[in-house]
């Protein structure tokens, strides 16, 4: 069985949903629509299905805590998909949130709410924060050091820099990036 390239993001509530979808169409990526929700709607094998099984290649998955500082059913599912075999993880784009008691993880690099690369970790904003990106969903990634993570603000929002309806241009970047670092295969659609 050949595998299947999957970009994570680690969001998954409405408004990141349409900024993800939208960042997507105009990089010929397909969303995996099925791991829309805050938090996750499926979990285990259900969500490898829905991964392996959408059309296009990569795809872009969406797993999300809805905001527990523990390890819930977002990170869990984000361990589920960085552990499948049949996956091919080209990176994560892990999202900063304002919840308190998390550990955070050190991105490679982020994108900024101007859809610029910086060295450190990004807030909600999109702004420069220190080496370490917190998140309600993202502690589980310091079990994979080798997974590319590109840090990320909210998508969709971040003051209006990554508006819907306007591309969401810094959610763009982010996904062109892990592209690019891991020299992806082009978007192929089914």
């Amino acid at each position: 069985m050949p595998k299947k390239q999957v970009i994570v993001i680690t969001d998954g509530d409405h408004t990141a949903y349409r900024a993800v979808a939208e960042a997507c169409e105009g990089l010929g990526l397909d969303p995996v629509d099925a791991t829309e929700g805050n938090p996750t709607p499926i979990q285990g094998q259900a969500l490898l299905q829905a991964i392996y099984h959408a059309s296009g290649n990569p795809v872009v998955a969406m797993v999300d805590d809805r905001g527990s500082a523990k390890k819930g059913r977002g990170e869990r599912d984000l361990g589920t998909i960085l552990d499948a075999e049949e996956l091919d993880v080209l990176g994560v784009i892990a999202v900063a949130a304002n919840t308190p008691g998390v550990k955070g993880v050190v991105p490679d690099l982020s994108i900024d709410h101007d859809a610029e690369r910086v060295s450190e970790a990004v807030d909600k904003q999109g702004n420069a924060s220190g080496h370490v990106l917190r998140g309600d969903t993202v502690d589980v990634l310091r079990n994979y050091p080798d997974v590319t993570v590109i840090g990320l603000g909210d998508p969709g929002k971040m003051g209006g820099d990554d508006a819907v309806g306007q591309g969401a241009p810094v959610t763009a970047q982010a996904l062109k990036t892990i592209l690019r670092n891991r020299g992806g295969d082009p978007p192929t659609r089914d």
